[in-house]
């Protein structure tokens, strides 16, 4: 019976470790199915709309806006930003405003394949699930995934439904002031509209769009393939 009982503690130690690994490698290739938020989000009645493109039909304004707004140290750190995950401890341990200090690559994790819900389970596995991606996919892959995965409003994921959605241009095609105002929504996509953005968002468009260019500028996006 010990024998019994120690074969199967390994193997769902191997199970643990070896499936989220075969499922990161498969993604690598595969564009990643519904996740755990679509399906959510699903059932309460929002619809359904995700058109998977690869990162060349991207604009590159928008992975310069993303950048610019959610991770401007994307290319450098490897998942993790440290100083970012820092200040947002300290801003939480004395506000009520909740911040993050998570990375695309986090973000990433979490979208693809975890649920949508904060708990420390979910951040462990995160954490797990942000280093497999960044050791298996590389940061082409990552910001794919990351663009064509993410809430855009509602029943809207991804780059390509949310560029048709707000502007009825593909993603491809994408203006700077366009691309800006998609990530501005981006903390909120089901409160806040691109195509009709009120103050707030016209007002974080325009730092975006200032903030693009200094990624163009100083090739923050360098290590994104793809982009001119």
């Amino acid at each position: 019976m010990g024998r019994l009982v120690r074969w199967a503690l390994l193997g769902g130690l191997l199970f643990i470790v070896m499936g989220p690994i075969a499922v990161v490698a498969l993604y690598r290739v595969v564009p990643p199915p519904i996740t755990w938020l679509m399906v959510q989000r699903t059932f309460e009645g929002r619809g359904f709309d995700r058109r998977w493109v690869p990162l060349n039909q991207i604009s590159p304004q928008l992975v310069r806006a993303v950048i610019a707004s959610e991770d401007s140290g994307f290319c450098q750190h490897h998942g993790f930003d440290i100083a970012a995950i820092e200040k947002a401890l300290h801003h939480n341990a004395v506000s009520e405003r909740i911040r993050g200090g998570s990375t695309i690559s986090q973000q990433t994790a979490k979208n693809v394949f975890l649920w949508p819900h904060r708990d420390w389970v979910r951040k462990g596995l995160e954490t797990w699930f942000t280093v497999l991606i960044e050791g298996i996919w590389g940061k082409p892959r990552i910001m794919e995934v990351y663009l064509n995965s993410i809430e855009w409003g509602p029943g809207v994921y991804g780059a390509e439904a949310a560029a048709q959605a707000n502007f009825h241009v593909s993603a491809a095609h994408l203006a700077p002031a366009q691309a800006a105002r998609l990530a501005a929504i981006i903390p909120k996509p089901l409160s806040w509209r691109a195509g009709a953005p009120g103050p707030y968002v016209r007002r974080r468009s325009g730092t975006i769009v200032a903030r693009a260019g200094v990624v163009r500028r100083d090739e923050l996006d360098g290590c994104v393939d793809g982009q001119p």
